[in-house]
């Protein structure tokens, strides 16, 4: 084999190497992702609370440290000023289990008392999540899910 074919080859195979390099490098930093986000709303009744209750899917490849959850009416002052991470900081938490790998299942749960129903806004409200990653990276979805209270 000639210098120059050798050489070519031995680009070519630095190329190809740094470019694998950088795919499993950006395959193993992924952000933060929720997927199967869910709400169920059931309104109480004579003779039984109500409750709320949302799940959701987060992977992280750093893993997730936190994740917050914050129900609000559609009409609010959340609809007029976006919802932010400083306005998610006193959130109630979800409970995280480990759901495979990077990836927890998280469940909020909240009993809705008839007072709680009676005070409440009527209408379409929204689920916000944050979400923190153990290296300090967040996500914010203001809606990551909807449920009516009638």
């Amino acid at each position: 084999m000639s210098r120059r074919t050798a050489l070519s080859v031995a680009a070519g195979v630095v190329v190809l190497g740094g470019a694998g390099a950088l795919t499993l490098a950006y395959a193993g930093d992924q952000p933060l992702k929720l997927t199967h986000s869910t709400a169920r709303y059931t309104a109480p009744d004579a003779d039984r609370d109500g409750s709320l209750t949302f799940d959701t899917d987060v992977t992280a490849s750093a893993g997730v440290k936190s994740v917050k959850v914050l129900a609000w009416p559609q009409h609010s002052s959340f609809a007029k000023d976006e919802l932010t991470a400083k306005d998610m900081a006193d959130a109630e938490s979800a409970v995280c289990k480990p759901s495979g790998k990077n990836t927890v299942h998280c469940t909020y749960s909240v009993e809705v008392t008839r007072s709680d129903a009676k005070s409440s806004p009527r209408g379409t409200w929204h689920v916000a999540v944050l979400a923190t990653a153990k290296d300090g990276t967040t996500t914010l979805d203001r809606e990551a899910a909807d449920f009516t209270v009638r």
